[in-house]
This record gives C-alpha cells, structure tokens and sequence, in this order.
C-alpha cells in the first residue's frame, strides 16, 4: 500500500499538468490500495476551491468520485462520508470533516455562523465554549 500526497490527488483531479497527470493516474491505476489521509482530503478541497475555482457541485462530485475507488483506503472513511454529507447541506468542507470527526463529542467553537448553521441544520453537538 502507499499512502498520497494531496499533490498527486490534484493532478489526477485537475489534469493540469500533462507529465504529472499521467504519472499520478497511472500510479493511482496500478496500485491495489492507496491510502489517502483526512489531511489530504481537506488540503484538496481547500486547493480545488480556492485555486482551481471548484464549485460545490464539483466538489460533490470529486468526492463521490473518490469514495467509490474501491483501491483508495480513505482515513476514517465513516466519518469523511458523514462530512461529505453535511457539506452537501451547506457547511464548508473543514468544518464538516472537524464535526464528523468530533464523532458524537460536543464540539464548540467561536466561529458564529457554524453555530447557526449547525442550529439550522439540528446538529445539536455544537455550541459555544
């Protein structure tokens, strides 16, 4: 098994580069198992939202793309499936995989407008601390 870089998630994702895209895919193709880290995951979208200009329609669909590789090992790949889910209903990715990884834990934070959304969304784990 190996484990990736978000660097070689991206250029099989964005296609950007015709030497490292070809080499990331093929690499990503041959492997039996390959085992991508939280970390990684929300570096990714980060990159693919802010740089690449990703919307969450795409995004959505790189992640339901990713999820259904049967080779990829995905890290607490429960609780990266329930932030997936929550980011469908409107949190930003980060603070989904924070809340999904937080389990059933109350999780609190400063941040106001995910309290609210939170609220919204009757996620009752969130609250001020």
């Amino acid at each position: 098994m190996i484990a990736v870089d978000t660097n070689v998630l991206l250029r099989a994702i964005a296609l950007d580069d015709a030497r490292q895209t070809a080499v990331a895919l093929d690499r990503l193709r041959r492997e039996t198992a390959v085992f991508v880290s939280k970390t990684v995951l929300l570096e990714m979208e980060w990159v693919l939202r802010s740089g690449y200009g990703f919307d969450r329609a795409k995004m959505r669909q790189v992640f339901a793309d990713l999820l259904g590789l049967s080779n990829l090992d995905i890290e607490d790949e429960a609780a990266v499936r329930r932030a997936v889910e929550l980011f469908d209903k409107g949190l930003d990715f980060a603070d989904s995989l924070h809340l999904a990884s937080a389990g059933e834990r109350r999780f609190v934070t400063f941040d106001r407008r995910l309290q609210r959304t939170a609220r919204r969304l009757a996620l009752g784990n969130v609250s001020e601390p």
